[in-house]
């Protein structure tokens, strides 16, 4: 639409009336219409384009939650422990139901990629000394070429020392008369 021409322009000092007044209100009214048009159009721009991503993937669209971890753990440096931590649960399937019945494991070093086994007898943890290499080699297999290096083998923890009624002040019990 096209702006009427005005014919005549009002000098500075004379005041506007009648058809001058409402012309110019009217030119007013139409540049806070264009200004107000402008900021809808960006507003209305800024949401189609910014908060959905169309018809095209991008980063912001949806991800299934195993491939968000998988995201977060790559992104964090944790796939090493993460595959560990699988091995923990799945230690029986991994070993065998015989030496996960008598061995397990408790910790993992990252930084010297050393599994620490508990056994339950010292028998079972000779046992598990013995087939460290292949469990080594099958761990490695499981998880990665170089996740597992050695294995710790620990055998049944001790139970606490008891002293008799009897003892001498200061004495370190049988060990000290030895030596």
């Amino acid at each position: 639409m096209s702006e009427p021409v005005e014919s005549s322009p009002q000098p500075r000092g004379a005041e506007l009336t009648g058809a001058d007044l409402a012309r110019s209100a009217l030119r007013a009214a139409r540049a806070q219409a264009r200004e107000r048009g402008e900021q809808v159009r960006e507003k209305r721009e800024a949401k189609r384009h910014g908060l959905r991503s169309g018809a095209r993937s991008d980063g912001r669209d949806p991800v299934p939650l195993g491939a968000a971890l998988n995201r977060l753990l790559t992104e964090r440096g944790w796939e090493s422990s993460a595959a560990v931590g699988g091995v923990m649960g799945r230690w029986s399937q991994i070993v065998g139901p015989d030496i996960a019945a008598h061995c397990q494991p408790s910790s993992y070093d990252d930084q010297a990629a050393v599994l620490t086994v508990q056994c339950d007898s010292t028998a079972w943890a000779t046992q598990l000394r013995w087939l460290a290499r292949q469990l080594v080699a099958r761990l490695n297999h499981e998880l990665g070429h170089g996740t597992v290096r050695s294995i710790k083998v620990l055998g049944p923890a001790a139970p606490a020392r008891g002293y008799g009624r009897l003892r001498a002040p200061g004495s370190k019990g049988p060990g000290d008369t030895w030596g």
